[in-house]
């Protein structure tokens, strides 16, 4: 019975991807493949291949660019295996599955890349820019330009410091879940209008504010640091923040007064900037990819 031909056929097919199960390739025998039972909800499949986080695959899959064997693919909790074949927008993906069979030579499994660049000001955290502005791919070395690497988080263009670039899904995925969210520091250096008080100021960050926009903001671990050589004039502060939204630290500023001159981010979890200067990258060492996992719980 050849599938392209038989409309029952098509309709077994759609029953079996809203169920969840995995596709036979070549047709016939509609249960699930005995090889790949279990498999791999095919949103987290296509996280650990490191195209997409898995809430983007979630919008690739009911956008209808997801085929699974040629089929479209219409539930992200459809099961794949490395027998097959996930193509999106007509192109194969590698599944981390398949790594071994389909990796270069002498590639015994498919090991994820991890790097931390130190984002200078100027600079977008997308993986491309519209307006042709750099991003922060500009800065990845040649030997990892082949990886379909993509930033966790982002900082905004006038801001810098540290930010992860990956093709990890899965822990990308956790490090962006708000039920995940690791305390990440930033020093900030400001100047008060004149009406403002720092103590003040610092004061209702420690107890959780509400922005003018009406959000209301978990309590900031809010510190004034000693002054440094070379940092001009301004008040350093050193910020803890445990909650991501937009732009928070500029919009908390902004409603008490402050005018941010500064903006760097500098620790994330269990990882540091350390020295890195800006605009430049290098690679997580086991120690800190390990402390990542553990940090969300992997």
């Amino acid at each position: 019975m050849i599938l392209e031909q038989s409309g029952r056929c098509r309709t077994g097919i759609a029953r079996t991807l809203r169920r969840g199960a995995a596709l036979p390739r070549g047709g016939g025998d509609m249960s699930e493949n005995p090889g790949e039972a279990g498999g791999v909800r095919l949103n987290k499949a296509l996280a650990d291949a490191g195209l997409c986080s898995r809430r983007k695959a979630d919008e690739l899959i009911f956008a209808g660019r997801v085929t699974v064997n040629g089929m479209a693919a219409d539930s992200p909790g459809l099961r794949v295996g490395a027998s097959d074949l996930v193509e999106v927008d007509g192109r194969p993906v590698r599944l981390r599955a398949q790594g071994a069979a389909v990796g270069k030579a002498g590639e015994a499994h498919w090991t994820p890349c991890w790097l931390m660049l130190h984002k200078p000001v100027g600079v977008v955290s997308t993986a491309s820019d519209p307006e042709g502005r750099r991003t922060v791919l500009d800065f990845v070395p040649p030997a990892w330009k082949g990886r379909r690497l993509f930033p966790v988080g982002r900082l905004d263009y006038f801001s810098e410091g540290l930010i992860l670039l990956t093709d990890d899904g899965e822990l990308a995925h956790r490090l962006s879940h708000p039920r995940w969210h690791l305390p990440r520091r930033y020093e900030v250096l400001v100047r008060p209008e004149a009406e403002a008080s720092l103590p003040d100021a610092l004061r209702c960050m420690g107890q959780g504010m509400v922005l003018q926009e009406g959000e209301r903001l978990a309590p900031v671990e809010a510190v004034e640091l000693p002054a440094r050589p070379g940092m001009g004039k301004g008040v350093l502060l050193g910020l803890t923040l445990h909650q991501g939204l937009n732009r928070q630290i500029r919009r908390m500023c902004r409603d008490l007064g402050l005018t941010v001159l500064r903006l760097r981010r500098v620790s994330q979890g269990p990882l540091n900037l350390g020295g890195l200067r800006a605009g430049e990258i290098r690679a997580l060492n086991e120690r800190e990819v390990a402390a990542l996992r553990r940090a969300v719980g992997l």
